[in-house]
């Protein structure tokens, strides 16, 4: 059986520039269920953010932004999206 798919973003923030071919060989490990991706560079603080948007089982999302998050110098976290849960919004 399939195990349901959710859709996230993943916020990572790059503080340590050295790292970022570590980010980047993570991001291409697990490309097959990244919807699309955004960096910024923000100079006036000296960190990079970039987003990555991606539609996976939550396991598999979990353990991209755990590792992402290990890595020296980077801070990632998911957020997840309801759609997709077969949730309804009670209306009043």
């Amino acid at each position: 059986m399939e195990q349901e798919t959710r859709i996230a973003v993943i916020g990572i923030i790059v503080e340590d520039r050295t790292a970022a071919e570590a980010v980047n060989r993570l991001l291409h490990d697990f490309g097959d269920c990244i919807i699309g991706r955004m960096g910024l560079p923000y100079e006036k603080k000296g960190v990079n953010i970039i987003s990555v948007v991606v539609d996976a089982a939550p396991d598999r999302i979990s353990a991209l932004a755990g590792k992402l998050g290990r890595l020296p110098g980077i801070t990632a976290k998911a957020l997840y999206s309801r759609a997709g849960l077969g949730m309804r919004e009670e209306r009043a």
